[in-house]
């Protein structure tokens, strides 16, 4: 009893400066970034599968399962050699790995600098600053549609960015493998990232990179919208239209679970977003989420960004508790 005592005061600390770290320092500069990595063996594997006769849906899953062993196992030999220097390296690295798989403060940071484009009136600088957070063309976007894309995007990865990794390091602590949950998690989010189009030029590729990422964030999605639910209540917002948006028009979207936390957002700031956007030169028609009570203004991406960050905090809170409990 008592050594599990200690592994649960240590799991909470580390998750704690996990997150701190994340909140003051956002993404290292000049230092290792793990995901860096993962994002050019995912592009180094992609051409590869293309380049050679395998059908590419075939491929698809190769570049999975090519991306995912990898990663764990490097992660994992990282871990035991540094366990092996002295458990308290281990402490560290284990530390900065699960630092580096959270991105509230740069998420926040690149929706930030959308806002003060517009702020500044200049609607050329929010297009490309906007093009570096979302896969649609930005070219011949509105001022409403430019707030719709980045409150879009904040709501979007305070689950994907933020909220799931959360989850998936408390469930690893339960297994004593916090590092290799999360990045997992990572892996397929980022090969989601770089090749889950719906588009002809990735809709084979990317097929089963992208059904693992619904997979994975399925249970997330919905627990994460539920906290920023809470969070809403917490800031002040209409959790009432919130809750009542998110059971309505939480299937307006083509993915299973992207409208979770959109609909949540949308309900809980009294603003329509979804809709219809341009990928690679293809027209997506997807339905509109939430009402258009209020105006879209550059407030609620602030307001956005208060809820990603307060709903971290409830998600911690509720993963410190269940590592006691457990």
């Amino acid at each position: 009893m008592k050594l599990r005592g200690v592994y649960e005061l240590k799991s909470i600390i580390i998750i704690c400066v996990a997150v701190i770290l994340d909140r003051i320092f956002g993404d290292p500069i000049n230092i290792p970034h793990p995901i860096i990595f993962i994002g050019k063996l995912i592009s180094k594997l992609e051409k590869i599968i293309r380049k050679s006769n395998i059908p590419l849906k075939v491929g698809g899953f190769l570049l999975l399962i090519f991306t995912i062993i990898p990663t764990v196992a490097v992660i994992t030999i990282i871990l035991f050699i540094s366990g092996w220097i002295h458990p308290y390296v281990k402490d560290v690295v284990t530390i900065y790995l699960l630092y580096t798989s959270l991105a509230a403060k740069c998420l926040k940071d690149e929706v930030e600098k959308v806002k003060s484009a517009l702020v500044q009136d200049d609607i050329e600088l929010s297009r490309k600053q906007l093009s570096y957070l979302v896969g649609r063309d930005t070219t011949y976007l509105t001022k409403d549609e430019i707030i719709r894309g980045a409150i879009e995007t904040t709501a979007e990865n305070t689950v994907d960015g933020i909220l799931a990794p959360l989850i998936y390091i408390g469930i690893g602590f339960l297994f004593n493998m916090p590092v290799q949950f999360v990045f997992i998690y990572k892996a397929v989010n980022t090969l989601d990232s770089m090749v889950g189009y719906m588009q002809s030029h990735y809709k084979e590729i990317g097929y089963a990179s992208a059904k693992t990422d619904d997979l994975l964030n399925y249970i997330p999605a919905r627990i994460g919208s539920f906290f920023m639910l809470l969070a809403g209540g917490v800031l002040g917002y209409d959790i009432i239209n919130g809750f009542k948006i998110l059971k309505r028009d939480r299937n307006n979207h083509k993915s299973p679970n992207c409208g979770y936390p959109e609909s949540t957002v949308a309900g809980l700031l009294n603003i329509q977003i979804g809709g219809t956007n341009t990928y690679f030169n293809e027209v997506v028609v997807k339905p509109t989420i939430g009402d258009a009570i209020e105006k879209l203004d550059v407030i609620h991406i602030t307001q956005s960004n208060k809820i990603m960050y307060v709903s971290e905090i409830i998600t911690l809170i509720f993963i410190v508790v269940a590592i006691i409990i457990i």
